[in-house]
C-alpha cells in the first residue's frame, strides 16, 4: 500500500519509435487473456469443447469492446464530439463495464441464435472469466489517473496528479483508491462464481444472476465516494442507476429459478 501512497504511475508503458504503448492498452489486453483461459477451464468441465467456447468468446470480446466503447462516447458525448479523433483511441481509456455486459451479452446471443447451446450455459462459463478481466483491468484506470473517490487521509490513499483532480479538488493530493476497491471486490466475485460454476450441478442461470446482484451492488456502492463527471438522472449518477438495474435483474432470475424448482417439486 505504501508504493500506490507513494506513487503517481506514467501512463505510458514504453515508446517504440513512432508507437507508443500504454499500460491501459497492456492491461487490457492481458485482463482479456486471463478471462479467455479461466473461461477455457470452466467450459471443459462443464462439458464444452475448446474450440466452442474460443468461437464463443470471439464474438463476445468484440461486442464487448464495441459496447464498451459505444457507452463511454454515449456517457461523454460532450468530450467526443468536440474531439472526434479521440472516438477511437481505446488503447488510452475509455472502455464503460457497463457497456462491455450489454454488447458481450448481445454479441453471445446473436452467436447463439442457432446453435444447440442455452445462452445461460455459456453465461456462466464466461462470467467468472469477465469477473477477473474487471478485476485486472481496474490497474489500467490507476495507470490513467482515473477511477478515484473523494479526498482521503487513509494510509492507502492514492496521489493524483493536478492536472487530473476536478477543478473543485484542486488544493487536495491524495484521494480514495477507488479502482482499488473495485478490483478487489470483482477478484472476490470472481472466486465466488468459480467455484459454484464448478459445481456442474449447480444452476448456470444462478451463476449468472450473482454475478448482477454482486457486481451491480459493488459498482452501485463506490459509486458513492466517486468525483468524476457522469451524466445524471433523479439525481443519481447514471452508473449506479444502470447497476441498481442489474441487482433488480438478478433477483429476478433468481426468484423465477426458485420459483421453477419449488414447482418441479411440487
Amino acid at each position: 500500500m505504501n508504493f500506490l501512497h507513494n506513487t503517481i504511475p506514467d501512463p505510458i508503458a514504453f515508446v517504440a519509435g513512432p508507437i507508443t504503448i500504454y499500460w491501459y492498452g497492456l492491461i487490457m489486453a492481458f485482463s482479456i487473456l486471463l478471462a479467455l483461459l479461466l473461461s477455457l477451464h470452466i467450459g471443459a468441465r462443464r462439458g464444452f469443447k475448446r474450440e466452442e467456447v474460443i468461437d464463443a468468446a470471439f464474438w463476445v470480446i468484440i461486442g464487448g469492446l464495441i459496447g464498451a466503447r459505444l457507452y463511454e462516447i454515449a456517457l461523454e458525448w460532450d468530450y467526443y464530439s468536440n474531439h472526434l479523433s479521440d472516438i477511437i483511441k481505446i488503447w488510452q481509456g475509455g472502455l464503460a463495464i457497463h457497456g462491455a455486459l450489454l454488447g458481450g451479452a448481445l454479441a453471445l446471443w446473436l452467436f447463439l441464435r442457432n446453435k444447440k447451446y442455452n445462452f445461460w450455459n455459456l453465461a456462466a462459463v464466461f462470467l467468472p472469466g469477465f469477473a477477473l478481466g474487471q478485476a485486472v483491468g481496474r490497474w489500467g484506470n490507476w495507470f490513467n489517473q482515473e477511477l478515484f473517490g473523494e479526498p482521503s487521509l487513509l494510509p492507502w490513499s492514492i496521489p493524483i496528479d493536478l492536472a487530473h483532480r476536478p477543478f473543485v479538488y484542486e488544493v487536495f493530493t491524495y484521494f480514495h483508491p477507488v479502482f482499488l476497491y473495485e478490483s478487489l471486490g470483482l477478484l472476490s466475485i470472481a472466486v465466488i462464481l468459480y467455484l459454484l460454476a464448478r459445481r456442474k450441478d449447480f444452476p448456470c442461470a444462478l451463476i449468472v444472476s450473482f454475478y448482477l446482484i454482486l457486481a451491480g451492488a459493488l459498482r452501485f456502492m463506490v459509486e458513492f465516494i466517486k468525483i468524476d463527471q457522469t451524466p445524471e438522472l433523479w439525481e443519481w449518477r447514471w452508473p449506479q442507476l444502470f447497476s441498481f438495474l442489474l441487482i433488480i435483474a438478478g433477483l429476478a432470475i433468481s426468484v423465477k429459478i426458485y420459483l421453477s424448482i419449488k414447482k418441479a417439486k411440487s
